[in-house]
């Protein structure tokens, strides 16, 4: 792809379109433990991927402790196989907003004594409170670690040893009091995944947030997820959740469906609406980028006779 623009630096029109990535699952093998955060957390977050304090940005609109390290609480399935225990996905245990309360009133006694500390804010998925005992923990958000064995995905020693084995304990006690609660012998009647665990995971505080150059040049902020509404938020800048053709240029968006964008955007580069699209994604778990203009939109062909077709979402995504 293009690397250079005609117009100024200072002019151009660029929208920035960042998937999202997936682990290099082949590493795993030669460290010692998971890299923590998904690509494209750590490209938004930085090294640390302080996500809590991100989330809690994102999802409330109370003030922030920059220097406050922060935990996400999660209440969890845990799919047991064979031989192993297997972490569901949020969007796949279907839990309600009621329903979650009833869990973090059973627990919060547990909670708030193992944490020292209360919980600063809570709906339907996300509970945060102040790490404290836990602040040292290396953990892993369940974007991450959903649909795998929980063994190598657990939370572990860093600096002080011990509170990996403080963390099962308490996680040990809530998962007994929420088996005999009420929540889910209502879910067995309907059939639903049971409530079984609890998982906890982006401890960090806003003051470890590395913000990438493509956000920090960046107008507005697009996507759904939760992490660009608080990076908003942090940043003080505009944020949509759905891509709005008006406001394309100097846009970073994160998208459910990008390819669904990009017949908008494609035609935005024809009618000189943009200058470029940058294209941000993470082959293998390591960060691309590759800047599309008016000219890189269709195939090159040694047969410069022929009309030259338009690039597919699919070639893009797979070059």
């Amino acid at each position: 792809m293009n690397a250079n623009s005609t117009p100024s630096k200072a002019a151009i029109r660029r929208f920035t379109l960042m998937l999202s990535g997936e682990d290099a699952l082949d590493e795993h093998e030669s460290r010692g433990a998971p890299r923590q955060g998904l690509p494209h957390e750590c490209f938004l977050l930085g090294e640390l991927v302080p996500l809590a304090p991100v989330l809690l940005l994102g999802q409330s609109d109370q003030a922030v402790n920059p220097a406050e390290v922060i935990a996400c609480l999660q209440p969890v399935h845990l799919h047991a196989t064979r031989d192993h225990l297997i972490l569901m996905g949020q969007n796949q245990i279907d839990l309600t907003t009621e329903e979650s309360a009833q869990l973090l009133n059973a627990a919060l006694p547990f909670i708030e004594e193992d944490f020292q500390g209360s919980v600063l804010f809570h709906d339907q998925h996300y509970w945060f409170v102040p790490a404290g005992p836990f602040s040292s923990l290396t953990s892993y958000s369940v974007d991450q670690a959903h649909g795998r064995n929980i063994d190598w995905w657990m939370p572990r020693d860093t600096e002080v040893d011990g509170i990996a084995k403080r963390w099962r304990k308490l996680q040990n006690e809530i998962q007994m009091l929420w088996h005999i609660g009420p929540v889910n012998e209502e879910r067995e009647q309907r059939g639903m995944p049971s409530i079984n665990s609890i998982w906890i995971s982006g401890i960090g505080k806003l003051n470890d947030v590395e913000v990438p150059e493509a956000l920090k040049q960046s107008q507005h902020l697009i996507g759904q997820n939760p992490i660009l509404t608080g990076l908003a938020r942090y940043l003080n800048i505009a944020h949509k959740n759905n891509l709005d053709g008006q406001v394309l240029a100097g846009a970073f968006a994160w998208l459910e469906q990008p390819q669904l964008a990009w017949p908008q955007l494609s035609a935005a580069l024809l009618n000189k609406q943009l200058d470029e699209v940058v294209i941000i994604d993470f082959p293998k778990g390591k960060a691309r980028e590759r800047i599309f203009t008016t000219k890189d939109l269709h195939k090159k062909s040694w047969a410069f006779w022929k009309k030259a077709e338009p690039l597919t979402w699919k070639e893009i995504t797979q070059a």
